[in-house]
């Protein structure tokens, strides 16, 4: 079984510092498509119950900015702690589960 993390004293590597650009990359697109996706069809559009309570509780502007920087800051903490196996998979689940959908519905109209 491969290991999940690697310690502290070990060099980062390539697939650490890219695994953590894509999560970041894809954390951004997925906030930007939410964010549009609301404004055009409203809060029901939203599928993920977490982020549809953060805005109704903030507004769109604060919930959904809470919750991606909350989601960003979490992957970080991840990348530092050499974590990187489940932060390349978040990332493949995030386009998968929001990316893809999201483009299917913009570019569908």
């Amino acid at each position: 079984m491969p290991r999940l993390c690697q310690p502290w004293d070990t060099k980062t590597g390539l697939f650490g510092n890219l695994a953590v650009l894509g999560f970041l990359v894809v954390q951004c697109l997925d906030g930007i498509y939410t964010y549009l996706g609301v404004s055009i069809w409203g809060l029901s559009i939203e599928a993920n119950p977490l982020i549809r309570t953060a805005v109704e509780l903030g507004g769109l502007g604060v919930g959904l900015g809470g919750a991606k920087a909350l989601a960003v800051a979490l992957g970080m903490l991840l990348h530092l702690r050499r974590i990187h196996i489940p932060v390349a998979l978040l990332t493949a689940i995030y386009l998968v589960a929001a990316i893809v959908p999201w483009t299917v519905l913009f570019f569908s109209r």
